[in-house]
């Protein structure tokens, strides 16, 4: 069945119904240990969880874990450029859920990354980066407790499918000739605009399958939160590229207001519910006035649309989401790709999940995780309706592999979001409460314990894991 590797003879295999895992007690999960520091992190986090799992369930509950190989110990494993071999990537697939620390982006040609390559090959689509602080934890900002978010990024479209062409290749140069001479000019909208000749081509998919699928997961994710926190905001930049970006927008709405109706409300419709249950006798034409800015000065047939929009709202919804029903709901709104970058900045506590596409997720989430600690401590996990692989959000850093020093905080908070997909909670918990608990005593690795004020003596990789499981009860 595999070349090099051999399953565990004990433990079961997770399966999956309706896109969610069904789990035993004895789950068997491949893990990979990762490139240069995975080294360290992977045996730290590996203690951390096994203990957890023991204090909260006693012999009730266990991991197998399931040694596979990735990376440059792939190549070690199984010959020059195996980065990823079919034995992993067939141990994923018929275990269904996998944890990985940091793995080298081969530099060359072939595989562009091994990360993208596992999430696109195993359909991935959901990459989730919750980014939230734990107190003592030092942070350039002067209130990081505000931010509590969870990135829901999409993961399989966007320019991360990775279709491009060279400038000056063949292809790319057709393609500009197409786009320059027959396609641009028959787009009025477009005008006169034209490719320079000296370009790079590349492409940016956006499927209304995609999009709606990770709001989706999105939604489902807010109704598991409290009440204060259900909330979910689509982020994009359609307000330039308006059949890509704004059409994920406008999907994810239409997703919240027809699969989800009865417990989703959106910003707009908030609105409108408000504007008459504060005043039961407002005309349409003043409610539309107080929703939508300008509108004044809006032409007579735009005036009429929001009109129609006003009426439309309190016709289908006013009976299940007015007088007030609307604020029990999840609410979901949207905000351009530039500006949530600053108000995650300057109203953190006004966001819950923020669902994007590919590359705005990915500067996004390293930006939140910024504000709470930095990427040693930013857990990742990429979920599909059929597996799932939780990962360190950092790199390999291979300088300081071997060194017994790497805050391993990122891949151990991964496998705290892998308990909680396992419905492993209790153990979850206890997880964060030890991390809680060392970083409040700034029992810390250096690159925590240098920025503290006034700096503090360093926990080594290893002892960092110990002071999480001493203090798993505190």
């Amino acid at each position: 069945m595999y070349q090099k590797i051999s399953p565990p003879e004990t433990g079961h295999k997770i399966t999956f119904q309706n896109g969610e895992p069904v789990v035993p007690d004895d789950p068997i999960i491949p893990f990979i240990r990762g490139d240069g520091t995975g080294v360290d992190i992977w045996p730290a986090t590996q203690k951390v969880l096994d203990a957890a799992v023991a204090a909260a369930y006693g012999n009730q509950r266990q991991i197998v874990w399931f040694k596979v190989y990735a990376g440059d110990e792939a190549c070690d494993q199984y010959g020059t450029y195996q980065y990823l071999p079919e034995d992993t990537l067939q141990a994923i697939r018929d275990y269904g859920v996998a944890i990985k620390g940091p793995l080298t982006t081969p530099v060359g040609g072939g595989i562009r990354s091994l990360n993208v390559a596992l999430r696109q090959i195993n359909d991935l689509y959901a990459c989730v980066r919750p980014c939230r602080y734990y107190p003592g934890t030092p942070s350039p900002h002067k209130q990081p407790e505000k931010l509590d978010v969870i990135v829901y990024r999409e993961n399989t479209e966007d320019i991360y499918l990775g279709i491009e062409w060279k400038q000056g290749s063949e292809i790319s140069d057709r393609l500009i000739k197409l786009l320059n001479t027959d396609l641009i000019p028959a787009t009025p909208e477009h005008g006169t605009k034209q490719i320079p000749w000296d370009s790079g081509i590349g492409i940016k998919p956006i499927s209304k399958t995609g999009s709606q699928r990770l709001v989706r997961r999105a939604i489902k994710h807010a109704l598991r939160l409290p009440k204060a926190k259900q909330m979910v905001t689509l982020v994009h930049k359609g307000n330039i590229m308006k059949y890509t970006e704004g059409a994920f927008r406008d999907w994810g709405y239409e997703l919240a207001t027809s699969e989800f109706r009865q417990v989703c409300v959106t910003e707009r419709e908030s609105w409108v519910l408000s504007n008459k249950e504060k005043n039961p006798d407002i005309s349409v034409d003043e409610n539309a006035r107080k929703i939508e800015p300008g509108y004044d000065s809006l032409t007579p047939e735009k005036q009429a649309a929001v009109q129609a929009e006003v009426t439309q709202i309190l016709e289908s919804i006013w009976e299940s989401h007015g007088q007030g029903q609307w604020q029990d709901k999840i609410m979901v709104n949207d905000r351009i790709a530039d500006s949530i970058f600053q108000q995650i900045q300057t109203r953190p506590d006004e966001y819950s999940i923020l669902a994007t596409m590919n590359l705005n997720g990915d500067y996004l989430s390293d930006a939140a995780a910024a504000i709470v600690g930095g990427l040693g401590m930013g857990p990742g996990a990429n979920i599909g309706d059929q597996c799932a692989i939780f990962e360190a959000t950092h790199g390999t850093a291979p300088k300081h592999a071997g060194l017994d020093r790497i805050n391993p905080g990122s891949l151990i908070l991964s496998g705290v979001m892998m308990l909680e997909y396992l419905g492993w909670q209790e153990a979850a918990d206890l997880i964060r409460q030890g991390i809680s608990a060392a970083i409040a005593n700034q029992e810390v690795t250096y690159d925590l314990a240098r920025m503290m004020d006034p700096p503090v003596e360093p926990l080594k990789c290893s002892e960092f894991a110990e002071a999480i499981i001493r203090r798993f009860k505190q």
